[in-house]
């Protein structure tokens, strides 16, 4: 079974390239249609967040102060997400300070962790939900609560859900055109790219593609 790695970032900006460092991170690991495990630390990287940061997040200078070094964290969610691909709730900005923050801490990149987003999946199998905003996401599909909105925890959670939510959906919409096929990372990052009007041709391309014998007529 595939085992795919939802992660969150909290930070102090928009951007590393804008001087934003990572304040706090998390993964949960989803295999097989359920939550299989979790990660999450503050990161001490020295950076000075802002008010309206600390009080969006709650996550204030004092206790990032007391937090592990942002280095050592990576190294550890590295580890816990090996061979894992990525999924988040949109993905540009956590795949920045992912890229960014692995690179500081000195580590390898892993060839598995393609990023896919819920947000652009959202757009193309939600077009009747209201926003595509993680929080109203949740409230559209009624997904578990995870907690404070803006931790990276609770965020990540919420989006795992949103995971499972959406991988339960394609495979029922689509249930005819997969034929049985898994819909797995591959099959996501597809789709997040597809035209939002051609969603059943673009499933029977990637069923033909990828498993020809397989293929849908």
């Amino acid at each position: 079974m595939q085992t795919i790695a939802v992660i969150d970032f909290e930070t102090s900006g928009l951007a590393p390239g804008g001087g934003g460092r990572a304040t706090e991170i998390a993964a949960v690991l989803v295999r097989d249609g359920r939550v299989v495990g979790n990660f999450q630390s503050l990161m001490k990287t020295g950076v000075w967040v802002p008010p309206f940061i600390e009080q969006l997040t709650g996550i204030s200078n004092q206790m990032l102060d007391e937090a592990p070094p942002a280095a050592e964290v990576m190294r550890e969610v590295a580890a816990f997400t090996q061979g894992c691909p990525i999924v988040a709730h949109n993905a540009p900005f956590d795949r920045g300070f992912w890229q960014a923050e692995l690179a500081l801490a000195g580590c390898e990149p892993d060839p598995a962790h393609e990023f896919a987003c819920t947000v652009l999946l959202a757009r193309r199998i939600y077009p009747e939900a209201p926003s595509c905003k993680l929080g109203q996401l949740a409230q559209f599909h009624r997904l578990p609560d995870s907690g404070r909105a803006h931790r990276a925890l609770a965020d990540a959670s919420t989006t795992a859900h949103l995971l499972l939510r959406i991988q339960q959906d394609v495979a029922r919409i689509f249930a005819a055109e997969l034929g049985g096929l898994p819909v797995d990372h591959a099959l996501l990052m597809h789709l997040q790219r597809a035209n939002k009007a051609a969603m059943k041709r673009a499933v029977q391309d990637f069923v033909r593609r990828r498993h020809p014998v397989q293929s849908t007529a």
